[in-house]
């Protein structure tokens, strides 16, 4: 605002409080001068918008203060909600290597926001599985998963191990190996060590292969995904 708008404000603001326009002509215009200075970078219609949300909310006299501040708090809240960078699709015209053309089109942008000639531009939601495009979902399906399910069950003759872990996982078990065994202290991820005498004879060792993890491993691991 600039002097010269400032009588209109404190006409507006008369009406709800008289006693703030002066009766001689050079105080009012110090007291334009003084508020001028204030509300400098602030719309006329806005400050005319905030006299009427003070007068709304509290019952004392209105201050220039008041009116920045809300103003303040309005420019806060539209570039919170802006992304402040320059989208250059929206501005195809514009030359990538024009750097001074950039940032006068980046200043204009924000000062259009600001001003509430233009809407906040969002940061892009993370879009969920069900939200995914039609045309990338194609994709995605052409390419399929990285190991397919054939191999997945060839490769599991030759880590029986790392098969069994997926197939709990799968079915909602707890997985032993995800934490360390309180009987036989194998680390996580490592299977439990025997407690065999004779070479040769593990009770505790399967068939196809690999150690049964012990039953006490078991109940931690059932504890720790509780």
């Amino acid at each position: 605002m600039n002097p010269e708008q400032i009588p209109q404000l404190l006409k507006q603001v008369s009406y709800a409080d008289p006693r703030i326009l002066p009766e001689d002509r050079q105080e009012l215009q110090g007291l334009a001068a003084l508020w001028a200075g204030v509300l400098v970078d602030v719309p006329t219609d806005f400050a005319m918008w905030a006299v009427g949300q003070h007068y709304a909310e509290s019952p004392f006299p209105i201050k220039p203060s008041d009116i920045a501040g809300r103003w303040r708090a309005h420019v806060r809240d539209r570039m919170n909600r802006h992304t402040g960078t320059l989208e250059p699709t929206h501005y195809p015209e514009l030359d990538p290597d024009d750097i001074a053309g950039y940032m006068h089109t980046l200043r204009t942008e924000r000062h259009a926001v600001i001003m509430g000639q233009q809407p906040p531009t969002p940061l892009a939601a993370i879009t969920g599985p069900d939200a995914v495009p039609p045309d990338v979902q194609a994709r995605l399906d052409a390419v399929g998963r990285y190991m397919p399910d054939h191999v997945r069950k060839q490769m599991a003759l030759y880590r029986p191990q790392k098969a069994e872990r997926e197939r709990l996982i799968r079915q909602g078990q707890p997985d032993p190996l995800s934490v360390p065994c309180p009987w036989c202290d194998a680390p996580t991820g490592q299977p439990c060590r025997g407690r065999r005498i004779t070479p040769g004879r593990d009770p505790e060792a399967k068939r196809q292969g690999g150690r049964a993890p012990h039953p006490s491993r078991t109940d931690a691991a059932r504890t720790n995904a509780a």
